[in-house]
């Protein structure tokens, strides 16, 4: 299935970036406030863990909405466990290494109708992916950014729109805001045009596929960007956006 192929072949370029590090590097503050790279590949391992476990434990109902208990926020719960799991780097990059891994074979074994327990809600095999393919990306930026290092946008963050346009219900109410029908059309890497949505829709959004997907991944915003937001949500649609959960 293409998502797994594309979410190996991500995590294969970040491998590569990370195999070539040296210690200085490692110690390096990220994109992601309050992290060095080591923290962002501990963060990734740990993740990737998740993934292992919520396949084993199986599909899930509809009532289980949350990996999560208590009135701690997701972002608290991802801070204390990185704070808490702290390691040399080797000890770090070996355990995300493994982690991956397992994480893509667990996925591919699993039941592709089944739901899996997530963060804010049950999801499928290949959504969930996704999801692992949008933070590998993401994260990617942080390291790669601060260390001067090419990343250059790929066909594979199609995905990555695609989950940000279809998850616009829950970042709209998330944000307390009314939702609309929103179409997008992206221009890719190579300059061909993805579409999501139907193009009569009341509101739209237009622009670059990657400034898209940053806008999402909070690492750029709308303001920053070249996109165009048009209709009566177009630029709350495009103020919320959000590729990841939480």
């Amino acid at each position: 299935m293409e998502i797994f192929d594309d979410l190996v072949a991500e995590q294969d370029r970040l491998e590569e970036i990370l195999l070539s590090l040296d210690a200085s590097a490692w110690a390096t503050e990220s994109g992601a406030p309050g992290w060095t790279i080591a923290d962002v590949v501990l963060h990734l391992a740990q993740t990737e863990e998740a993934v292992v476990a919520s396949v084993a434990a199986g599909a899930v109902s509809g009532s289980e909405s949350s990996w999560r208990s208590g009135g701690e926020t997701l972002d608290a719960a991802i801070d204390r466990q990185v704070e808490a799991e702290r390691a040399a780097a080797p000890v770090v990059l070996a355990r995300w290494r493994a982690a991956r891994r397992a994480a893509v074979a667990a996925l591919l074994a699993a039941d592709p109708d089944g739901r899996l327990l997530w963060a804010e809600a049950p999801l499928k095999p290949a959504t969930l992916a996704t999801t692992r393919l949008a933070e590998h990306w993401a994260h990617g930026l942080d390291i790669a950014g601060p260390l001067g290092v090419p990343f250059d946008d790929t066909a594979r963050i199609r995905h990555i729109a695609w989950l940000g346009y279809a998850t616009l219900p829950y970042a709209f109410a998330l944000a307390g805001e009314e939702p609309g029908e929103v179409y997008c059309e992206l221009i890719a890497p190579d300059g061909a045009i993805w579409t999501f949505g139907r193009p009569d829709a009341p509101s739209s959004i237009r622009g670059p596929a990657g400034e898209f997907c940053r806008v999402g991944a909070r690492r750029l915003r709308p303001e920053q960007t070249t996109l165009v937001a048009q209709g009566p949500v177009g630029a709350t649609a495009l103020a919320v956006l959000r590729n990841y959960a939480g």
